[in-house]
């Protein structure tokens, strides 16, 4: 049992707190990425070195799986009924060819052929 001081409490709500905020990381990264405001390695490399983070958020979209992702944040958006969860287009066509992330060999970047290439839309 954790300390006192070390418990964190959190309401009983759907999605849990860590994968929630992280998955509207993604989403906003997704949505970055599909307006081609920035490249992805650009989206990563700016997340890396501005927040600290272990992995750039479509670096960690592809760890975890783009299937898995979409299903967090269309969850939350048909349980909460709020429209900032609305997954963004390009991850359901992600997901729809089949481009789940590093396990599929593929998502924003290819794991493939070039593992420090990422995907052209």
């Amino acid at each position: 049992m954790l300390p006192s001081a070390k418990r964190q409490w959190v309401a009983d709500e759907t999605g849990a707190v860590f994968p929630s905020i992280l998955s509207m990381i993604i989403n906003e990264a997704a949505f970055t990425w599909m307006e081609k405001a920035a490249s992805a390695e650009d989206i990563d490399t700016a997340m890396r070195k501005g927040t600290n983070y272990p992995l750039g958020p479509l670096e960690w979209a592809d760890d975890i799986g783009l299937d898995e992702l979409l299903a967090v944040l269309s969850g939350l958006q048909r349980d909460l009924g709020e429209d900032r969860y609305r997954p963004a287009p390009i991850l359901r066509k992600l997901v729809h060819a089949g481009w789940l992330g590093k396990r599929a060999g593929r998502g924003f970047y290819n794991y493939v052929d070039q593992p420090s290439k990422e995907m052209v839309l």
